[in-house]
């Protein structure tokens, strides 16, 4: 049953029933297959371009001194993520509506727009990389914008939403390139090791990269994201043991692929003397590959951008679509054909192709991708509060939170939420960028 009226908003879980019946005819023990897929998903997309940008600016400027950070954000990310996750199998619903339904259209529209933001800004910057890819070979930016939409847009009209992430995860497997430039680097443990011990939080410049970090990492579209597909895809709360480990697994690949880019980075720069400013995707491409060859290093650097690129379009450009959908009560599912569904594929195309035409004209993709960042840090007081909220008031039992850890997942949102708005401000203002 489907309602497309704004007053009773859609659940995606309605219009998923398909997937959701071949889903339980698959034996027990091979369920657990068809159950993977949207927490690897939107963590390979968490590792988009704008990440891998921030990450080699990291280890540029400041060598292996947010090393630690990276790997401190696992479990922070786990967390967050999880309770999406829960959010989404237990009360059926996407992000946005449920926000709606506790709390007024009006908190919903707010909570929409801070998505609409931090997708604008993430769509134009994996575009970006993908013009930046294009710019190795020689190809111009209009061509490869061209090229990216088409395939795009043919992918997702045409496509299942499985079929779809089936096809996005594997794109996305890409991005492991990084982990090897990252041992072939050659990194010193004890140049590492060094330099975890300073982390000088008083410089704005390192404060601006630690915020812009955190916003690479916590981004509001991956929970609304998370909270949508695990509904298209037709999953329901027995399906929420597997799809933790999925969302976990997912959470150590794409932290593994940020610390993999900083390393080299901060590796590769220190024995060839690169300027420590990168002001290019080719200089990113450079400093990253260079005991690899020129030709080399610029296929395995291209490899890994444009999983990161391309897996981070989709999964943006269904967030929007899905986030507002659930705020407006359109249908909005991969399982609809466009003609049941014009809003739905109309928010995605013209999200995707307003973003083509923006990077065409031409922008500065490492300035573009260090900013989009840090305004996801600034924007998660927004985006953790309401998210936490719903984690308490929206669960019935035995899915609620249990009150020792309700306090500790609070901390952390506080914790991150502050530190990563105070570290945002502090850092542009005292021109940290």
């Amino acid at each position: 049953m489907t309602v497309d009226s704004p007053s009773a908003p859609q659940s995606a879980a309605a219009v998923a029933e398909p997937s959701a019946a071949q889903i339980t005819l698959i034996p027990t023990r091979w369920r657990w297959l068809t159950i993977v897929g949207p927490g690897l998903l939107v963590m390979l997309a968490d590792t988009d371009a704008g990440s891998i940008i921030t990450a080699a600016q990291s280890g540029a400027q400041w060598g292996y001194k947010l090393l630690a950070l990276q790997l401190a954000l696992i479990p922070v990310l786990f967390i967050v993520q999880e309770l999406t996750l829960r959010l989404g199998l237990v009360t059926g619903k996407g992000h946005g509506e449920l926000i709606a339904l506790r709390f007024g259209k009006g908190w919903a529209w707010l909570s929409v727009s801070t998505l609409m933001l931090a997708c604008v800004g993430a769509i134009v910057t994996q575009l970006s990389g993908m013009a930046g890819v294009g710019a190795l070979f020689g190809v111009p930016a209009w061509v490869m914008m061209v090229g990216v939409v088409g395939l795009v847009l043919a992918m997702v009209w045409t496509g299942s939403y499985l079929s779809v992430e089936r096809i996005a995860i594997a794109l996305g497997l890409f991005e492991l390139a990084f982990v090897a430039v990252a041992i072939f680097s050659g990194p010193k443990p004890a140049d590492v090791a060094t330099q975890l011990r300073s982390m000088p939080f008083n410089n704005p410049s390192y404060l601006y990269l630690f915020a812009a970090n955190l916003g690479a990492v916590i981004m509001p579209w991956m929970i609304f994201y998370q909270q949508s597909a695990v509904l298209d895809k037709g999953l329901t709360p027995k399906d929420l043991k597997v799809a933790r480990w999925d969302t976990a697994g997912g959470a150590v690949i794409t932290q593994v692929v940020m610390a993999a880019v900083l390393i080299a980075t901060a590796a590769t720069l220190g024995r060839t003397g690169v300027p420590a400013a990168l002001a290019d995707v080719p200089s990113i491409a450079h400093a990253l590959t260079p005991f690899l060859g020129d030709t080399l290093g610029r296929v395995v650097f291209a490899a890994g951008m444009t999983g990161a690129a391309m897996v981070a379009t989709i999964v943006v450009c269904l967030t929007a679509a899905w986030g507002v959908g659930e705020v407006a009560g359109f249908k909005r599912s991969l399982e609809n054909h466009p003609r049941e569904a014009p809003w739905f594929y109309g928010i995605f195309s013209a999200c995707l192709i307003g973003g083509g035409v923006l990077v065409a004209s031409g922008v500065n993709l490492v300035q573009l991708s260090v900013a989009v960042e840090v305004m996801n840090a600034l924007l998660l007081p927004i985006v953790l509060g309401f998210l936490y909220l719903l984690a308490l008031k929206a669960l019935p039992e035995p899915y609620r939170l249990g009150r020792v850890y309700a306090v500790v997942v609070g901390v952390i949102v506080v914790v991150t939420a502050g530190f990563g708005f105070f570290a945002g401000i502090s850092g542009a203002l005292n021109g940290g960028s």
